[in-house]
């Protein structure tokens, strides 16, 4: 028995009348909360350069797979079985230039023919979809903004140059400021928006993925607020009574330091 098979045959045991009382709880719903959680643990294992650790996440990432297939072949709506054969002639049918006759000579070739039958085979189930139609709705803010723009660039709805969109900034951040002026919280809150939306689209233009940048940004911040926090500690003082300017001075050496 293959390891996928045995993982199969676990959950529908841990789904039986005498299995798990907590795995039989589950539904697709409250599944949605640890599938993302694992995808999310999936990516700090690649972050980490841990294979170790990267194969234990996407095994937990697999279980999560596998009981939605569970779930769902429960209800006589598909299974595993019907997951992967769906996944394979997905692969075959959007790389003919690996299975069939066809040929590009680049990944950005190879990118642009697999949007193509992508959105003809789209077309063919829900009529004429727009561009936009494929993007999860349920993606990161960010990630989805930097989506969106990349989509809508693929039809010529794009500044040709970075620096445009770096003007483009200035103009929504002077928005922003006027918003705030007239303390309106309405029109601060839609210009902020428009704000991250347009970093999204100049990280883009960057060739930098704005959610990736935004977790290194994350990453630094916690590595050097905790060297912070351990300087406090070692000198036996508190927080609460240091001034702005001592913060200041901890957060200027901690960005030497950490």
């Amino acid at each position: 028995m293959s390891a996928w098979q045995k993982l199969v045959d676990i959950t529908r045991r841990l789904r039986a009348p005498d299995g798990c009382p907590w795995d039989r709880k589950q539904t697709m719903e409250t599944l949605c909360a640890h599938l993302l959680e694992e995808t999310y643990e999936v990516l700090d294992a690649i972050d980490s350069g841990s294979r170790q650790k990267l194969q234990e996440e996407l095994g937990d990432l697999m279980f999560q797979i596998t009981f939605l297939s569970e779930l769902a072949s429960e209800e006589g709506a598909f299974d595993v079985e019907g997951v992967a054969r769906g996944i394979v002639d997905k692969l075959v049918r959007r790389h003919p230039h690996v299975f069939g006759d066809a040929r590009v000579d680049s990944a950005e070739e190879a990118l642009q023919q697999w949007e193509v039958l992508k959105a003809a085979e789209r077309g063919q189930e829900r009529g004429s979809p727009g561009v936009l139609s494929g993007i999860p709705r349920e993606l990161p803010a960010l990630l989805k903004a930097y989506r969106l723009t990349d989509k809508a660039s693929q039809l010529g709805f794009d500044w040709p140059e970075a620096r445009q969109v770096v003007h483009k900034f200035e103009e929504e951040l002077e928005e922003l400021r006027r918003a705030r002026e007239k303390d309106d919280r309405e029109s601060v809150e839609e210009e902020f928006g428009d704000l991250l939306f347009t970093l999204a689209n100049l990280g883009r233009h960057l060739a930098l993925d704005p959610e990736v940048t935004l977790q290194g940004a994350n990453r630094k911040f916690i590595r050097r607020f905790e060297h912070m926090e351990r300087g406090l500690r070692k000198s036996g003082r508190k927080w609460e009574n240091q001034s702005a300017a001592d913060l200041d001075e901890l957060w200027e050496k901690a960005k030497r330091e950490a």
